[in-house]
């Protein structure tokens, strides 16, 4: 499975559009990781949890993409865009939100 950025993939011809393809994923940010995120964005520095965290949320987004284009008879998502959400909750922290959308296409044979 092809995911890109762009609207076209070099040296293959696109046969037809088989829909729009959309996946998302919500993480809990655990209050202690936020005190100690706060903290470092304090003194200066990047939170190497968090970091992990995110790499490992989007590469889920994406696959349960992948996943969506396939189940839709797809071998290729176009045009991809990945979008960050961070909704505040009471109590034990925030959720982080990631939405991966794109067009499922079929990409003719080579």
């Amino acid at each position: 499975m092809i995911l890109t950025t762009s609207i076209d993939i070099p040296n293959r011809k696109i046969d037809r559009v088989v829909s729009i393809v959309a996946n998302e994923v919500a993480i809990g940010l655990n209050i202690f990781k936020d005190i100690a995120n706060n903290w470092r964005g304090f003194i200066g520095g990047r939170s190497s949890t968090s970091e992990k965290a995110l790499k490992e949320a989007r590469n889920a987004c994406l696959e349960g993409l992948k996943h969506e284009a396939a189940e839709a008879g797809a071998n290729a998502v176009i045009a991809v865009n990945v979008n960050y959400s961070q909704i505040s909750t009471t109590g034990s922290g925030d959720i982080l939100f990631i939405a991966a959308t794109g067009t499922a296409v079929v990409l003719q044979e080579q």
